[in-house]
């Protein structure tokens, strides 16, 4: 999959010109939407955040509008899907190969510095299946 990275305080037009080299037709809501997620650099953005952002900026957008674009985002190699659990996805504008830390009870996700994880075997893909990408979440709380 082609990566596509948008960065912090670029124009609206670079933004257009990213979305539409990445596949996806600018609209004013995805321009929208891609300004407000990578307007803070790197992070991870759960949907239900993004959109109480979206509506504090004046962006007139629904939660299911903004589910649309993140997966959309993540299809055309904008954001990494991180699934914690299953039941709770957060979306990260570092597109690298890289890995994460989720800390309990503050449902919060952020990088694994550097080579922080090293994977010493990955099992055979099952036949007509390749390997994409190996996912680690390591899950964190602190010492009581």
């Amino acid at each position: 999959m082609t990566t596509h990275h948008v960065e912090n305080g670029m124009t609206e037009k670079a933004v257009r010109n990213i979305l539409r080299d990445a596949g996806l037709r600018p609209t004013r809501q995805r321009v929208s939407l891609a300004e407000i997620l990578y307007s803070k650099g790197d992070r991870h953005i759960s949907a239900e955040l993004l959109h109480e952002e979206a509506v504090s900026a004046d962006v007139p957008v629904s939660l299911a509008t903004v589910y649309n674009t993140l997966h959309q985002f993540t299809e055309a190699g904008l954001l990494r899907e991180v699934a914690i659990d299953g039941n709770k996805t957060y979306f990260d504008t570092n597109v690298s190969d890289h890995h994460h830390f989720f800390i309990e009870g503050e449902n919060r996700v952020i990088d694994i510095p550097g080579e922080g994880v090293g994977i010493g075997s990955i099992p055979h893909a099952p036949e007509g299946m390749e390997v994409v990408r190996v996912d680690v979440v390591v899950r964190v709380r602190p010492k009581t």
